[in-house]
């Protein structure tokens, strides 16, 4: 999260701050977003920066937009790595980043994206795959009665998240394909990590698999869809980020990638 605010702010100080009708979160030009690394299909699918599949996660649109998902991250994020151990949480986080990309760039090729929002509907879609895992665990005792008891009681608060997050999602200006792609990343994830938990060998086999074909199915065909059949529907524009944008708005400013508009321009 500090990471994040000092990225914030070193965007806005070298790109400067965006007019609220081009940025209603109060922050950065959006070509300051794609040049600090932000989701733009034009550069992943031309130029191969594949990378920028997991960057955004470190970017955010502006003030308002990072309150909010550090918030997040501070609360249930920081719960969840104690709960789990920094190691599964940061594979759900950066898996789930890789599948809310993927998801994005294929339903809004056209837009760039930035946000840790993803990664954090991740958290909450390994919290599900656990608690899918752990009801597979034996209530005999009292200790793991109330252990059970206590899960169901995350699931139920965990689904509330998961409603409210997904309700949100459909909002201007937020990326509501990489909220559902995170989710479902996360859930697949967490299905395969939470799965080797389990004591009876079926159960712990069974759910591994099913995660593991799931996640080669689900990232491959994505991966796939998105090289071969996104990269046609990608806008030419989008290689120039200002050009793309001054189509749009008057007076928009072109700070950080103003070489390549320039260049284009020739």
């Amino acid at each position: 999260s500090i990471i994040q605010t000092v990225i914030m702010i070193a965007m806005m100080v070298q790109c400067s701050i965006a007019p609220l009708k081009i940025n209603p979160m109060i922050g950065p030009y959006p070509d300051a977003l794609s040049y600090w690394g932000g989701k733009n299909a034009y550069d992943i699918l031309y130029d191969h920066e594949y990378w920028r599949l997991f960057t955004p996660i470190m970017l955010h649109a502006g003030i308002f937009h990072l309150l909010c998902n550090i918030a997040v991250q501070l609360d249930t994020g920081a719960f969840f790595e104690r709960e789990w151990g920094s190691i599964i949480w940061l594979t759900v986080y950066l898996g789930s980043a890789a599948a809310g990309s993927i998801l994005s760039v294929i339903v809004t090729p056209n837009s760039v994206g930035v946000g840790s929002s993803g990664s954090v509907c991740g958290l909450f879609g390994a919290k599900i795959a656990e608690a899918l895992c752990r009801s597979r665990e034996s209530t005999k005792t009292n200790q793991k009665e109330l252990s059970h008891a206590i899960l169901c009681e995350q699931f139920g608060s965990t689904l509330c998240s998961v409603v409210l997050i997904l309700v949100f999602s459909f909002i201007p200006y937020v990326d509501w394909a990489a909220h559902v792609g995170g989710l479902l990343g996360g859930f697949v994830v967490g299905l395969m990590l939470f799965a080797w938990q389990i004591k009876t060998f079926k159960w712990k086999w069974g759910l591994f698999v099913f995660g593991l074909v799931i996640a080669v199915i689900g990232f491959g065909l994505g991966t796939l869809h998105m090289i071969e059949e996104t990269k046609a529907g990608v806008a030419q524009e989008m290689g120039d980020v200002c050009g793309y944008y001054m189509k749009f708005f008057e007076d928009y400013e072109c700070n950080c990638m103003l070489e390549r508009h320039q260049q284009n321009d020739e």
